[in-house]
């Protein structure tokens, strides 16, 4: 159980979707916390090598143990911070709905959300529509029947729920980018068109404020745009 003396100091960086999901969910609890900022542009520090080897983020340090990798952040905070997120673990509607909260969030991740980093390193716009039409061919099958019951949140709830901590910082980006030529011109209509339940749960997932919360747009569209020269200057070179 979470208390509420502990001491929670985040080690972030506003840029990273994954460490986004840390944000999200800690602004949801409000749970206090203290931030450290991570330069994801320049080598990681001993220091913080020596918090998270991995030299990722998000880190949580909480109480003194750290906890590492975004998605057991937050799953441990939902678990210790009791909430409207997810029911008791003790339970078995707690163990149901966490079963398919991963279910969703595999599907959203491993089968939709994931293609779409092929279109930072793919050039010729019938190359890039392609995949988005692959993209949106796996959203369809896999993530759209999931949000069938969704009422405005996922599993027919009125509160945001873990579903949405933990794809929220992916879904404000798919909207917000899909209107830059940083992804094809068909994305998002292709959505509007074959997705209708997964138009409508992420354009309120969108604008929650515990998703909004630390998000750039501009700083984030101009950060995309450098991860993707870099991303092409390295191919070049290969």
């Amino acid at each position: 159980m979470g208390s509420t003396n502990a001491k929670l100091t985040l080690y972030t960086n506003h840029r990273c979707p994954w460490a986004h999901r840390a944000h999200i969910i800690l602004e949801e609890l409000k749970v206090p916390f203290e931030e450290v900022i991570i330069d994801l542009d320049t080598p990681r520090t001993p220091e913080y090598l020596k918090i998270n080897p991995r030299g990722l983020v998000p880190a949580l340090s909480y109480n003194g143990e750290i906890i590492i990798e975004s998605a057991i952040v937050a799953n441990f905070l939902a678990d210790a911070y009791p909430s409207h997120l997810l029911p008791p673990s003790n339970t078995s509607e707690g163990a149901l709905r966490r079963a398919r909260v991963a279910l969703f969030v595999d599907a959203f991740i491993s089968k939709f959300n994931g293609q779409l980093f092929a279109l930072y390193t793919t050039e010729g716009e019938a190359a890039r529509a392609e995949i988005a039409d692959k993209a949106v061919a796996a959203l369809v099958k896999e993530v759209e029947p999931l949000l069938a019951d969704a009422s405005p949140y996922f599993g027919g709830s009125d509160k945001l729920t873990q579903a949405e901590v933990l794809t929220g910082s992916f879904v404000i980006r798919i909207k917000s980018l899909s209107q830059t030529d940083l992804y094809p011109s068909n994305l998002w209509p292709l959505i509007v068109e074959k997705a209708p339940n997964f138009k409508k749960w992420a354009e309120v997932v969108s604008v929650h404020p515990s998703v909004t919360s630390i998000f750039n747009e501009q700083e984030i569209i101009e950060g995309t745009r450098a991860r993707i020269a870099k991303l092409k200057a390295q191919k070049a070179q290969q």
